[in-house]
């Protein structure tokens, strides 16, 4: 064997040493070992694919009416092991990297949902046939060089893709045999839909001022450090109650998800006792906590007077025309949890991009008030502080050029990318193994930049007089 002969099998060897099932296998029966011996055999020839960067022997794209699919992708011994189908998601292994195809697309089938119902007439895209062509350099810590879409595909596992400008969709596709009709889950995309409703409850009066401490709407608040900050500055994640949130399996985020959708508490305004030691005065420090998220989430759901998944249905979700219902992961007490666990599909999450694209309007309707929604994107917290590139709004990051454009995002490869300039939308649906990919997010965000330059501004831009708050 060559030394190039090495260089190539040494990381295969390695990435299958990994792999979840790794040391069940090498200590079962000597026939089992056999089979495995097999499996690393096709991995070396390259029949698989694995790693952050490994590039499997994917299958070519299908169109049909102008959707690409495809029933494989990269990393495919990560995502689906050695089987034939993707593993399927349970309430015990859904966070699980070989599990996350499954359950990043059924989510609200894995956990207790609300729904927010859709109504006719949908709001129909067009589509631009043919789709989309581009190139975008990629990004360094992959490597670097001139990329095509293709090449995105084949070196990050995104589940789902779909780029829009104004009403006209340029690019949709699905990867790993994901379908059009099924409802894939935000992650923390859902903290910017909380802040869109937080911005129309403020609007209609039925909270009365930001400035209003999260206690005044949630009774049940009182007597703990949440209840005594004022919604503003939990919307921009300054409270400065101490919360932990690295994706470890031990941290406050862990607890939190334990106590919500797992069922490991009552539920409701109570969880915030978990979180009860203050580190700073409100306003002064900021630190990314989806505690935050939920608290918001029980004041809204109190100051409206109606569950989440209702409001938002009559508020946006019904008038926007969305095709499909969306849904809500809910707590024992059947309390939307907000700061993740929204689903739709991806053509109603380009609309819902499309909506904030538009300042707030659709249909010829303001859902979201156009004050609220410059508001909530621009940077209240710059990067410098938040120390995550992005600067950070109102529970949506924004972009370090602070040039109006602004992000949704969720771990695992989640994001809507939104230019309101020119009404453009890139909603990029995924199964990343790991909660953060900072190779992988900087290849998203270097596709997003060439796609910015490579569009034209519409010929009806949007103009609209802000009004500010």
């Amino acid at each position: 064997m060559n030394a190039n002969s090495e260089q190539n099998i040494n990381p295969v060897l390695a990435c299958i040493a990994s792999h979840p099932n790794y040391k069940k296998i090498v200590n079962c029966s000597a026939a089992c070992q056999s089979l495995w011996v097999l499996f690393v055999t096709v991995a070396i020839l390259g029949l698989v694919g694995c790693g952050t960067t490994g590039q499997s022997k994917t299958t070519a794209w299908r169109f049909d009416q102008g959707i690409g699919t495809r029933a494989d992708g990269p990393q495919m011994l990560t995502l689906r092991g050695i089987g034939f189908d993707y593993p399927k998601g349970t309430r015990q292994n859904w966070w699980q990297a070989n599990a996350g195809v499954d359950s990043f697309s059924r989510l609200d089938e894995i956990f207790s949902a609300s729904v927010s119902p859709t109504s006719a007439p949908v709001q129909a895209w067009r589509r631009q046939a043919p789709e989309l062509t581009l190139t975008y350099q990629g990004a360094a810590a992959l490597g670097g060089g001139t990329k095509t879409l293709n090449d995105y595909f084949d070196r990050n596992p995104t589940t789902a893709m779909l780029i829009a400008q104004g009403d006209t969709l340029l690019l949709e596709r699905y990867q790993y045999a994901r379908q059009p009709e099924q409802r894939f889950t935000s992650f923390s995309m859902s903290k910017t839909i909380i802040a869109m409703l937080i911005g129309v409850a403020l609007n209609e009066g039925r909270i009365r001022s930001l400035d209003d401490l999260a206690q005044v709407y949630a009774p049940a608040l009182q007597g703990t450090e949440y209840g005594n900050t004022p919604l503003r500055h939990l919307l921009t994640m300054s409270s400065g109650v101490e919360f932990r949130e690295e994706y470890d399996g031990r941290d406050d985020s862990a607890r939190l998800t334990s106590a919500t959708i797992m069922g490991q508490s009552p539920g409701g305004a109570d969880l915030a006792k978990m979180f009860n030691r203050r580190i700073a005065e409100p306003g002064k420090r900021w630190s990314y906590a989806s505690a935050e998220t939920f608290v918001l989430a029980v004041v809204l759901r109190q100051a409206v007077e109606q569950d989440i998944a209702s409001y938002f249905s009559e508020k946006i979700w019904k008038p926007l025309g969305a095709e499909s219902e969306a849904t809500w992961l809910i707590d024992a007490a059947g309390q939307e949890i907000g700061y993740m666990g929204f689903n739709a599909t991806l053509r109603d999450y380009g609309r819902l991009g499309m909506l904030m694209a538009q300042m707030g309007a659709a249909r010829g309707q303001q859902l979201v008030p156009a004050a609220w929604v410059k508001e909530m994107t621009k940077a209240h917290v710059l990067p410098i502080a938040t120390k995550r590139w992005f600067g950070y709004g109102y529970q949506t990051w924004v972009f370090p050029a602070l040039d109006g454009t602004f992000a949704f995002q969720g771990v695992r490869g989640q994001v809507i990318f939104v230019d309101p300039s020119l009404q453009l939308v890139f909603v990029h649906l995924a199964a990343r193994p790991t909660a953060r990919d900072p190779a992988g997010g900087a290849d998203t965000v270097a596709l997003w930049q060439a796609l910015k330059r490579s569009v034209a501004p519409l010929k009806s831009p949007l103009s609209q007089k802000i009004i500010t708050f």
